[in-house]
């Protein structure tokens, strides 16, 4: 595809490069038994570096993938009883397995995204990533608003 014919980025454009990268991802985190949604919630514990409140991680979750609390509770419910993540009080830990899951299905993934980005210029993937930032800001500003007061 040259520049000349690719769309204008749009709504359904940004769909499918998310569910294209998002299958690649999948096919990965199955070999492991990990879901998407578990993946990302690990991977948030992961970042976090250390123990981590419950309520802050399924924040974090919501806010990330745009699922009710329910759900991010029910994942990280998942990773715990999977000894992921360890459970004392409110404060949640990643395992040495979790630690390993997340280096291995990161280590598996890393090939395919050089693959998936390879060529691509510098200054493309800057301008693409401040476009999908505004856009992302401006999408949770909008859902803001569409829960009105009570969100606040």
């Amino acid at each position: 595809m040259t520049t000349s014919t690719a769309p204008v980025l749009n709504p359904r454009v940004i769909a499918l490069a998310h569910y294209a990268a998002r299958a690649v991802l999948e096919n990965v985190l199955a070999r492991h038994g990990l879901g998407f949604t578990q993946s990302v919630t690990l991977r948030l514990a992961v970042v976090a570096d250390g123990p981590v409140g419950r309520e802050r991680l399924v924040g974090e979750v919501v806010d990330a993938l745009k699922i009710d609390r329910a759900d991010a509770h029910t994942v990280v419910g998942e990773l715990v009883e999977r000894e992921l993540l360890t459970a004392e009080a409110e404060l949640l830990t990643v395992t040495d397995a979790g630690r390993e899951l997340f280096r291995t299905t990161s280590a598996e993934t890393a090939p395919y995204s050089a693959r998936v980005y390879a060529g691509i210029p510098d200054e493309e993937l800057a301008v693409a990533g401040r476009v999908l930032t505004l856009i992302t800001e401006r999408a949770d500003a909008e859902l803001a608003a569409m829960a009105g007061p009570a969100a606040e």
